[in-house]
């Protein structure tokens, strides 16, 4: 078939309105935004109802730390893109990205209602 295939795709210079910035992408595509300050990116990756991934990079290990416990993502990447996975770690979103966290034993949890069941038994 012609047109299945989207070439891999780097969009630089995405400002805060664009939909590339505000909407979830699933696809070989990534927008850059840069940010003059940690709290501006903070803000900026913060000011999306969605929370699947986030990176950052930067050459100030202390500003990237803050980055990674301030935003809410699922995942975090400093200084990479988000071209791995790892199947012990769970995967998966916060805010309105999915529906919990995958990966083998995070599915049976999310699968999983935890009860606490007492029994007094006579003697």
């Amino acid at each position: 078939r012609t047109g299945t295939l989207y070439q891999p795709t780097v969009v630089a210079d995405v400002q805060p309105e664009m939909r590339l910035a505000r909407d979830e992408l699933f696809g070989p595509a990534v927008g850059v935004m840069r940010a003059a300050s940690i709290q501006e990116a903070i803000a900026l990756a913060n000011d999306s109802r969605y929370g699947l991934s986030a990176g950052i990079f930067t050459q100030d290990i202390d500003a990237a730390l803050r980055f990674a416990r301030e935003v809410d993502a699922g995942s975090l990447h400093i200084n990479w893109g988000p071209a791995w996975r790892a199947d012990l770690m769970p995967y998966g979103g916060l805010k309105e990205s999915g529906f919990g966290k995958e990966g083998p034993r995070y599915a049976l949890e999310e699968m999983t209602e935890k009860k606490t069941v007492v029994i007094h038994l006579r003697n």
